[in-house]
Parts: C-alpha cells; structure tokens; sequence
C-alpha cells in the first residue's frame, strides 16, 4: 500500500507476454530476484495472437537467399535451432507440425521445393524431417480440401505448431517456482528516479486501484509493441525504435482442413505468405501484415478478413463463405524499425536490446520462436550492467511446468480416473500434467461437469485457474487460459453465466464488482 517501504528486487521487467516471461524464467534460474508487472492479463497482447507455429522463417530463408541478406539467415539459422528446444521444453503444448504447399504453376515447383530442401539443411540436427515433393494425386490424399483444379504438385515440410497463452501461463509458473514474484493487471505508472537513475517503479493495481512502489537495481522493458512508450516514460525525446504491425486470424470449422496438416499458401497476391492450420479442433486461417496504430486490444477490419477469405478461397475446392467464420482476432507485432522498408513485410524479426542512460534495459522486436533466445540476451546484458559476473544460462534444457511427465503416462491416469477420451485430451492439451492437480482439486471439491456441453471445459479447471494461474476476469480464463473465446466465442458467452458465478463466490465480488466483471466480458465476446 503507498507509504509502505518499497519491496526490493534485482530486476524488475515491465511485460508479461512471451519476452517478459521468457526473460523472468531465466533470470530466476541464474538466481536473481525478480518481479514482473503485466497491466493487462498475462499474454493478453501481442503474445495469444500469434499464428500459433514454432518455426525458423520460411519466407525470411527465401529473402536471405535472394537478397543476400545476412540478417535474414541469421534469424533462419537461430529460429531453427530455438524451434529444437521449444519443442523439448514443452512437450504438452508444442509438437512438429507437417505443411503441404501446393503448387499451380510449373515454375514454381523447382523453386519452391529447392527453398524447403534449404530449410532442411539449415535445421542440421535439429531437423524434424524431410521436405518431400508430392504429385497432385497424394497431396490431395493427404490434405483433400486443396484446390484440385491446376494443381501441378506439392512440397510437404516439418515445422513445429504451439498453444501461445498457455506456453506464457507454463513459463511463469516455472519462475515463481525459482522465488519470481509475477503481477498481472498492474500498471507501471511511474518509473522512479534519484540523480537521473532509475531505482524503481510506481505501479497501481488496476483490480481495486491501489498503488506501491517497488526498488529495482535494473528495470527491464518487455512491453513488445509497447516499448516506446516505456522508453518515452524514461527520456520523452528518444527516437522510436518499433513499427507496430497488424495481423490477423480468423478461426473456421475443422471441417475446412480434416487432415492432421497444415497449408501454407506461398505467394498472394501482395508477396506474402499465409497459414492454414489445424489448432485443437479448429481451423486457424492467417496472417495479414499492416502497420496499424497502437491499440490496447485490435479488432479485424472488414477488408482484412475480405484478404483472407480470397486467398482461402483460391486454396481450397470447399468455398469459405464469411458465415463460416467462428471468430477472428488481431494483435499487434513488435517490428524493429529498419532504414530503407517500404513495408512491414519487409522487416526483419530481428531483436534489439538497449540500455538506457538512466538505467533502463529494453529487449523489444523477435517472435515467439525465438523468445528463449531474447530471454538469455536480456539477462547476460543485465547482469553486465549490473556489474555482476556472468551466470550460465539454464534455459537451453529447461522443461517447463506440465511437462515433466511423459505424455502417455499422464493420459493413461487421467483415463483411469474415468475423464472422456476428450476431456482427457483438452485437459492434457492445455495443463500437461498438472491436468492431475485438477482431477485431485474437483475431487476435494465435489466439483463435477463441464462448463458448456459442446466443449470438454470443466468447472474444476475455472477453480484452478483462479487458484493457480492467476485468473482475475472472466476473459482472463475464457479467452486465454482455456481458449475457448478464443476460438468460438459463442459458446464462451454461453459459458458466462457460470463462470461469473462460480467467480463471484470465489472470489467473494461484491455487486458492483460481478455487474463490471460482466459487462467487460460481453463486450469483448461480442454481445
């Protein structure tokens, strides 16, 4: 409360998305002590928006090979080997995913499958398998919603596919396990100064509204888009160094890709190139890449959409109508700027790191493949600065909390514990092994069924979320730790009226409190 003594850290990072928790994690394994401050709900930006895939950069490979740009095969070469320890480190929310390209041009057959072969080579050992080129007839076996009409062939390849806020959710679970201290929907409102120097944060809660202070030997800049507003926060005359970028995804019926693979489209019309994956049991349609403004949560235009569906629609023999459409979602990506880019899709997914004269550290720009790496840059120039000598990093072999049970094991318990083979697979898709804790959590509880009866969402998990990851708003549990806002948010606004309930009671709201909560939650579910 204001007029306490500020609680001391070593670090204290501004940012609870991928970046932050990355970097929370690794500094806690190296034995600092750390708090991390997120205004918003952990992942709720930049970090549950993402296209969902582990990989080193298709397309990033294709601009190095072409422009002879170093840059870009560096980000290739390191994306390759993060994707490796990603998928180690989290066995229960990321694993390999195969794509098929089709082809329906002969030009661009030699071209197409040349590129994937050197995305092989580059992975070395880290390879999850070979690139193989298929007549029309397989490729439409293997993926038969692909547009039959021209096809000339397919290229199949191996990246790695990942469930975003719940990798977050893993990450910082794993840090406080180490004594990191981590806050959501606190806002830092002031960075604290004695002679030019920062020492410390103000922040306030954004829940209840109350404020503290916080002493830091070395605040740390996560906020990815946001980064030049902290930076500005610290000296209002620096330069920017980000470009924010919109993309968006629209979610489809599982109905418009069956199979187990994934489509990436090479070229539209613009350049780009776009995913079309199985997520859980959906379809996930995307990207789009504009610079748009700053905005604490983007919603997709029409026009953004209109992009989507033509080049789905020049994809697939099934016509995606925009009645299909489950739900569509933007976020914002933090793109380091770059002299000389006439577009976002031009620029790098490099990162930077930045210390500032009064003692700030930012780490900004990257995506979410290469996250760890980020971290471990971030905590070797922190304890630079803080003239400590340098600790190994911990991070490269580091399996994160859910996954240090093998999968069939905690699938044949929760089997024996009598779950639905869906419910066991939702359970262990999202939790890993911590799925058991709430099996044990609704068994003290006497609390049974799901939440909705087209979805395997139990009441138990609500329980646990809220006990054990964090919940503070509905949207925190509907949208981001259990995905179905995400993903179908009519079935989340059916969800509503239980979860406001089962909220209340828990967390003893008054009145005010649940009318506020659920006003909140209907705008953004689209009410």
């Amino acid at each position: 409360m204001s007029g306490h003594t500020p609680e001391r850290y070593d670090l204290i990072i501004v940012g609870g998305g991928a970046t932050g928790a990355g970097v929370a994690l690794d500094a806690a394994l190296r034995g600092l002590r750390v708090l991390l401050l997120e205004r918003n709900d952990f992942a709720e930006g930049t970090s549950s928006r993402s296209t969902k895939l582990v990989h080193g950069g298709v397309r990033y490979l294709e601009a190095a090979v072409k422009h002879l740009d170093k840059e870009q095969y560096a980000l290739v070469r390191e994306g390759l080997s993060e994707r490796q320890i990603f998928l180690h480190n989290a066995p229960h929310l990321a694993h390999p995913l195969q794509l098929l390209t089709p082809l329906y041009r002969w030009s661009q057959v030699p071209y197409v499958y040349a590129g994937l072969v050197l995305y092989d080579l580059l992975s070395g050992r880290a390879s999850l398998g070979r690139s193989r080129l298929l007549g029309p007839s397989t490729a439409r076996k293997r993926s038969p919603g692909i547009q039959a009409e021209g096809l000339k062939a397919a290229v199949s390849y191996w990246d790695g596919a990942f469930r975003d806020s719940r990798m977050v959710v893993a990450l910082l679970q794993s840090a406080v396990e180490r004594g990191a201290v981590v806050r959501n929907h606190t806002e830092v409102t002031q960075l604290r100064k004695e002679e030019g120097r920062i020492v410390g944060v103000r922040a306030r809660s954004r829940l209840d509204g109350t404020e503290r202070s916080y002493d830091a030997r070395l605040v740390v800049n996560a906020t990815g888009p946001y980064a030049d507003t902290l930076r500005r926060m610290d000296d209002p005359g620096l330069a920017p160094l980000m470009i924010p970028s919109r993309g968006v995804h629209i979610i489809l019926p599982k109905r418009f890709l069956p199979g187990t693979e994934g489509i990436l489209i090479p070229r539209t019309r613009d350049g780009r190139v776009l995913f079309v994956l199985p997520y859980l049991d959906y379809c996930l349609a995307g990207t789009t890449d504009e610079e748009g403004p700053l905005e604490e949560d983007p919603r997709p235009r029409e026009e953004e959409i209109d992009y989507l569906l033509e080049h789905l629609n020049g994809t697939f023999d099934l016509r995606v109508e925009r009645s299909a459409i489950l739900a569509a979602f933007a976020g914002l990506r933090p793109l380091v700027r770059k002299p000389g880019a006439h577009s976002t899709a031009e620029l790098v997914r490099e990162y930077i790191t930045e210390l500032s004269p009064g003692g700030m550290l930012t780490i900004t720009g990257g995506k979410w493949t290469s996250y760890r790496a980020m971290a471990e840059a971030a905590v070797d120039k922190a304890l630079d600065a803080l003239g400590e000598a340098l600790r190994p990093c911990r991070t490269r072999d580091y399996p994160v909390v859910g996954s240090r049970e093998a999968r069939a094991k905690t699938l044949d318990r929760l089997h024996g514990a009598g779950l639905a083979e869906e419910e066991a697979r939702h359970l262990y898709a999202h939790y890993g092994d911590r799925s058991l804790a709430i099996l044990d959590l609704a068994k003290r509880e006497n609390l049974s069924g799901r939440l909705h009866p087209g979805h395997p969402l139990l009441r138990a998990e609500l329980l646990y979320t809220l006990r054990e990851e964090w919940v503070r708003k509905p949207l925190d549990f509907l949208v981001r730790r259990a995905s179905l806002g995400l993903l179908d948010p009519r079935a989340a606004r059916e969800c509503l009226p239980a979860v406001l309930e089962m909220m209340r009671e828990e967390c003893r709201w008054d009145e005010a409190t649940l009318q506020a909560r659920r006003q909140e939650a209907r705008m953004r579910l689209g009410f």
